[in-house]
């Protein structure tokens, strides 16, 4: 591991990296690597205690695990930075289930991947890094090739995955569904999850968008989500999130009009720094959606809707950019405008949603769920990355030792944008490879550090 490494490191002050980089085609495949995981027989160590006391630094443990032998169109890539998404949050809580479920169940697809069975599961659903190996019949991608891997895992054996691979009855979350993810210093991904790494950023900031802003360019801006054009008005929960960062610059950038809905004056003046001009504090004003734990306040909703058009002269969102579920989603249903579109994921305050339907069905609102993106939409968000259109989130960054703090932030959301893991660069600020365009989006890069 350590030959491979260095052979990366050297690019860094290389007049040109990627022949540097292509000498690692050459050096050995480490027989096992570190990686950071959970364990089947820890599956029930929370059992009794609510998702907000169960401590993800507790369940996640970095380990060294054997590296799989290749299947034909894979790819193994060693990792230079990773990210924590709320997948990774789930899975080290057991929650909605143990992920060792999903693995048990994709080890009976074929031979192949019964690898993925195993009583520890490698988790983390980002990567930036470098091509190591391919498998059999992979093309499009060579050893020393430095890339960025989305999380869609498909087999697209079956036809209902070729109109949109979200589709396929095999589709899967990588690190999440799959084993072998991207919180370890090496991952193995199917080729069709490669995309070329932004050459301006980088590695933490590369590994950084993946998950979230493919979803967000779903959820937004796709045909098969929210359809988002010029002049809407979009409503986008936790705005300066993880996910919400992503969507608030694609509004901007489609040129829709953001109302950017937060928890903090930090995070409002995050959103602001964005180029949001219409910023709701929900903590500041006051708005509690629910009176208990069974009964919502529908007075709330009407303030909240009388609040975005006193931001917007009188306008209700075209668009409302749904995640936090369970908490929000009455109030999303009730504020979209007549005709408009609630478009959901993720539901990180809960699964069970509760709305009241007349406010749907007679003024003729669509419900839209959406879930991570295809490899075209996917493709398309990390060009607006590369292109310095889109920018990444990372506010803070921790090593593959820590990467159960990082988890544990993200829990407990104590943090802005993204939280980045380093897990083979052993600083932040390696492999960027254009200076030039860097120099010119410097400030809206590091807008979220130290945050």
């Amino acid at each position: 591991m350590q030959d491979i490494l260095e052979a990366i490191m050297a690019a860094e002050e290389s007049n040109d990296p990627d022949r540097e980089l292509a000498g690692v085609a050459g050096l050995p495949v480490p027989e096992s690597y570190r990686g950071v995981v959970v364990r089947a027989e820890e599956a029930r160590m929370f059992d009794g205690m609510t998702a907000r006391d169960k401590d993800p630094r507790k369940a996640l443990h970095v380990q060294e695990v054997p590296t799989p032998e290749l299947a034909p169109g894979e790819a193994l890539i060693a990792v230079m930075a990773s990210a924590i998404n709320y997948n990774t949050v789930w899975t080290s809580i057991f929650e909605p289930v143990s992920t060792f479920r999903f693995l048990e169940r994709y080890g009976r697809v074929s031979a192949l991947t019964r690898r993925h069975d195993l009583p520890y599961h490698v988790v983390g659903s980002d990567a930036a890094g470098v091509v190591l190996r391919t498998g059999a019949g992979v093309t499009r991608w060579a050893p020393g090739d430095e890339v960025v891997a989305h999380c869609l895992s498909v087999e697209l054996e079956d036809a209902a995955g070729h109109d949109d691979t979200m589709l396929d009855p095999q589709q899967r979350i990588w690190g999440f569904e799959t084993n072998f993810g991207g919180l370890a210093e090496l991952a193995v991904v199917k080729a069709n999850q490669l995309m070329p790494k932004p050459r301006h950023l980088s590695w933490e900031e590369a590994a950084a968008p993946g998950l979230v802003n493919s979803t967000a360019y779903r959820q937004l801006v796709s045909h098969h989500g929210a359809n988002m054009k010029q002049g809407d008005v979009v409503l986008i929960w936790g705005a300066s999130g993880g996910l919400g960062g992503y969507a608030t610059q694609m509004a901007l950038n489609g040129g829709a009009i953001p109302v950017c809905v937060v928890s903090s004056p930090e995070k409002a003046e995050l959103c602001r720094r964005m180029g949001a001009e219409l910023v709701i504090d929900r903590a500041a004003e006051g708005f509690r959606f629910w009176k208990d734990e069974e009964t919502q306040d529908p007075d709330e909703w009407r303030r909240f809707g009388e609040r975005i058009r006193e931001l917007t002269s009188g306008e209700d969102p075209d668009i409302v950019f749904e995640h936090p579920g369970r908490e929000t989603f009455g109030a999303s249903v009730y504020v979209a405008r007549r005709g408009g579109t609630i478009v959901t994921c993720a539901s990180t305050s809960g699964f069970q949603h509760q709305y009241d339907n007349r406010y749907l069905w007679m003024h003729l609102k669509r419900i839209v769920g959406s879930h991570f993106a295809n490899y075209h939409e996917a493709w398309q968000a990390n060009r607006l990355v590369a292109l310095g259109k889109v920018h990444p989130t990372v506010s803070r960054t921790y090593p593959l030792e820590q990467a159960g703090q990082a988890a544990y932030e993200v829990h407990r959301n104590a943090h802005q944008g993204k939280v980045g893991v380093r897990c083979l660069a052993p600083t932040d600020g390696l492999g960027v490879r254009d200076g030039e365009l860097r120099a010119r989006h410097e400030d809206a890069i590091n807008r979220f550090r130290g945050h």
